[in-house]
């Protein structure tokens, strides 16, 4: 049943090559390696042709592990670098592939690592070298009842890594300490990876993505919490900001407005809806309520295998290296609250993970959205 999966995926992947004129992709992003064989990890590779065949290269520590994994028609593995450069000439070769165009990751991949793909001991002459991230991304976007499982079970780790994190945002404890809480709740739960946790408290709440430090939380604190648990290699994003203490009228109306704001946008998710909407319209609320000044980055993101994926709005997109995206269709998962509302002494964000439905929204992620911890 796994492989049919793959082979699906393999089967659109090469009807996706063969209208953007690839004839063999080699990927070395854990996540698109992933997607198409079952295993995506650093130091690998994996090349796909038009016909669907999976040649995968793994450090040779990885072989069994992976072949134990993985969907794939060969495997080989190498001792170092060199050894990686050869494995990929050698499979151009097998493959009868000495002319024609290869799609690699240009989003993923260093100038180092782009060289070393393209050396001329790995790739031959007559090959010649595109983009291909917009095909992952397309065929990625959309998600499958079983990733659609996997994104709900990462999102109930989120609410209880969030609530292990708002019950230890206490007085004297620190930012650190916090995101500790959070992410030894997530691992206890079934989260078998996190992307990065981020913890600001204070002045620090105006930083967009504040990473934990040792500060210590103060009273009256503003305390931004932000969790990516992996579940099953299917990720969830869920955003809370809690006031340790008591809030001020101005930090609860901001916070209210904020909340306004993500709620009114998640309302607006359906199958046909644009990113450009549902971002004017978190910006418009803000805006509207005099906080044009207060507002920064794009707001929503999509989400899956990477907690930050397509579709992205088309201004994120072009930072990325993705295409702007058409109207949504059903099943594509994103995150509505990726920015918030900066005054400059201190932020309020809330942040969810919503499923978009044939006729609205499914938010998947449900710990309390209240500025005051119980």
């Amino acid at each position: 049943m796994r492989n049919l999966c793959y082979q699906k995926r393999l089967e659109q992947c090469g009807q996706q090559m063969q209208a953007a004129g690839l004839d063999v992709l080699l990927l070395t992003k854990p996540s698109n390696m992933f997607y198409l064989t079952g295993d995506g990890r650093l130091c690998a590779f994996a090349m796909i042709t038009q016909d669907g065949k999976v040649a995968l290269g793994v450090p040779s520590t990885d072989v069994e592990d992976v072949t134990a994994l993985a969907h794939f028609d060969h495997i080989v593995g190498f001792e170092d670098e060199v050894g990686m450069i050869h494995s990929i000439a050698h499979y151009f070769e097998h493959f009868g592939l000495q002319t024609g165009t290869v799609g690699v990751e240009y989003t993923f991949l260093t100038q180092s690592m782009m060289g070393m793909l393209t050396h001329p001991h790995a790739k031959p002459e007559g090959i010649v070298v595109k983009d291909c991230t917009h095909i992952l991304s397309k065929m990625r976007m959309v998600k499958e009842p079983e990733e659609l499982d996997r994104i709900r079970a990462a999102a109930k780790v989120a609410d209880v890594g969030m609530q292990a994190a708002v019950e230890a945002a206490t007085v004297g404890v620190t930012e650190s300490q916090v995101a500790a809480a959070a992410e030894y709740a997530m691992r206890h739960a079934g989260a078998e990876g996190i992307w990065r946790t981020y913890v600001a408290s204070g002045p620090r709440t105006s930083i967009a993505h504040g990473l934990p430090t040792n500060r210590q939380l103060q009273s009256g604190d503003l305390v931004m919490i932000d969790l990516h648990p992996i579940v099953n290699n299917y990720s969830a994003d869920i955003c809370r900001t809690v006031c340790v203490g008591q809030p001020t009228a101005e930090q609860q109306s901001a916070y209210d407005l904020y909340l306004q704001a993500q709620q009114a946008t998640i309302a607006k998710i359906k199958a046909g809806v644009g990113m450009v909407e549902l971002e004017q319209t978190i910006h418009g609320v803000l805006k509207d309520a005099g906080h044009g000044e207060h507002v920064f980055g794009p707001p929503i993101h999509g989400l899956g295998i990477d907690f930050e994926e397509a579709p992205l709005p088309p201004g994120h997109a072009f930072f990325h290296g993705e295409k702007a995206p058409p109207p949504l269709p059903a099943n594509v998962v994103l995150a509505v609250g990726n920015c918030g509302l900066y005054t400059g002494p201190w932020g309020v964000r809330v942040e969810d993970t919503c499923v978009v439905g044939a006729d609205g929204p499914e938010t998947l992620t449900h710990y309390p959205r209240k500025l005051e911890r119980a």
